[in-house]
Order: structure tokens, then sequence, then C-alpha cells
């Protein structure tokens, strides 16, 4: 059963390599202060998450789906641009874990179901790494770190602020 694998530790997720990752990406692309960070990093972490409950990749590992996610926020928020605006992070987060996964590696699993619709029984990215998984999380906690003094966010307005939007600005 894959919720067995998942929760027995032999599927290892990776998390601050894909919260870090996110952030940078976004911050050194936009420099948007208003910009919901939190979305998108938990953007970034969903495709492991949810495809990691099968036990292999799956759909949200397929570009098609980021792009999915990205028209259906487009139509919804129509006319509506502070609502856009925040949740447009939730599509971005999806493209970088696809860029920081190295997803497009696996054709089929990257533009399923263009190019068939059967699902895959491959591990996730993440898991076929194996130790490799080690020197980035190592890189990815150290980004968060560099993120949380960048930001300020051992000030407590400065983290509370970020808490309640998602909002990181340069600290000084």
């Amino acid at each position: 059963m894959p919720e067995l694998r998942l929760l027995s530790g032999r599927l290892k997720p990776m998390f601050f390599w894909f919260v870090a990752t996110s952030v940078w990406s976004v911050w050194f692309v936009f420099r948007d202060p208003k910009f919901d960070y939190r979305l998108v990093a938990v953007a970034a972490l969903a495709p492991d998450a949810l495809d990691g409950l099968r036990g292999s990749v799956g759909p949200m590992h397929s570009v098609v789906t980021s792009i999915a996610a990205l028209i259906a926020i487009m139509l919804v928020t129509a006319g509506r641009k502070p609502i856009r605006q925040r949740l447009l992070a939730i599509p971005i987060g999806l493209f970088i874990h696809l860029i920081f996964d190295g997803a497009f590696a696996n054709a089929d699993t990257f533009w399923w179901p263009l190019l068939g619709t059967a699902l895959s029984q491959d591990p996730l990215p993440s898991v076929e790494r194996g130790a490799l998984n080690l020197p980035l999380e190592t890189i990815g906690l150290i980004g968060c770190l560099v993120a949380w003094r960048f930001f300020s966010l051992g000030d407590k307005t400065r983290r509370s602020i970020f808490l309640k939007t998602g909002s990181l600005t340069r600290g000084e």
C-alpha cells in the first residue's frame, strides 16, 4: 500500500530544498513584497506530498497540471486582481517544483496525459535520487537560514507580517 510506504519512513520527501528554491526564485524574479511567499512554498511542496500518497510520480509532476492550475486561477479570478495576485503563487510554486525536482527528465510523466493516460509507477524523483537528497536538503536548509536573516524574520513584527500575509521585504 502506498500510504504505508509513506508512513513507514521509506519515502523521504524533500522539504527545505523546495521551500528555499521556491522563495529565492520568486524573490529574484519579482522582488514583490506583496507576493505570498507562504503559498509559493506550500505549492512547491504539494507535488511530492500529493503524488507521494500514491507512492510514485503522478499527475502533480506533469506540466499539464501546473498549466491547468494557472488557467483555472486566471478564469476564476477574472476581474479580481488582489486575489489573483495572491493565488498565482500556487501555479508558480508547482512549476518551480517541476524545475528543481528534475521532473522534466521523465517525458511520459512530465507531459501526462498528452503522451498517454497511464500513470507511472516510477518512484518520485526525490526518492529516486536517494543519497543525493542530503546535499540538496543541506543547501535548502542553508537557503532557508539565509532567507531568515536576509528578510529579518528574527524580528517579531516582520515574522508576524510574513505569517499573516506571506509578505517578505528586505531586512535592513
